[in-house]
C-alpha cells in the first residue's frame, strides 16, 4: 500500500511538472509554447509529458494493467496526440476553424492546469489498491 502511495505521490510530482512547462493564460498560448519546444526538438515536445512516462513505468513496474490504468494511458495519449494535431493545423497548415480560432482566444481558468495532476494521481491510485 505504500508502494502506491510512493508511486502516486511522484506521478503528482510529474504532473505538477507538466503543469508548470505547458502553463499559459489561453490555448493559443499553451500551443505556443509547444511549439516552441517543437521547433527545438520532437524529443523535447514529448519530453515536456513526464506523466506519461512515468505512468508507462509503473506499468512495467507493478506489471498491473487493469481497466483504470488502461483508461489513464488513454487519456495521456490522446492529449499528446490532440496537442500535437492542433499543432498541425494552428502552425503548419494555417487553417483554423471559426469555432476553433475563437476557443484559441479564451482565458483559462488557473484551475485549470490541477485537473492534471488532480486527477492522474487519483486514478493510478485507484489501479494500484
Amino acid at each position: 500500500m505504500e508502494t502506491a502511495f510512493l508511486l502516486t505521490f511522484m506521478l503528482l510530482g510529474a504532473e505538477l511538472l507538466e503543469a508548470y512547462l505547458q502553463r499559459a493564460p489561453t490555448l493559443l498560448g499553451i500551443l505556443e509554447r509547444l511549439n516552441l519546444y517543437a521547433q527545438k526538438s520532437i524529443f523535447l515536445l514529448f519530453a515536456v509529458h513526464p506523466g506519461f512516462y512515468f505512468v508507462l513505468f509503473v506499468i512495467m513496474a507493478t506489471g498491473i494493467l487493469n481497466l483504470s490504468m488502461i483508461l489513464l494511458v488513454a487519456m495521456k495519449v490522446f492529449d499528446i496526440f490532440y496537442k500535437l494535431e492542433l499543432l498541425k493545423k494552428v502552425f503548419e497548415e494555417r487553417m483554423v476553424s471559426e469555432g476553433l480560432a475563437q476557443m484559441l482566444t479564451w482565458q483559462i481558468p488557473s484551475w485549470y492546469f490541477l485537473m492534471g495532476p488532480i486527477l492522474y494521481p487519483l486514478l493510478l491510485l485507484y489501479a494500484l489498491t
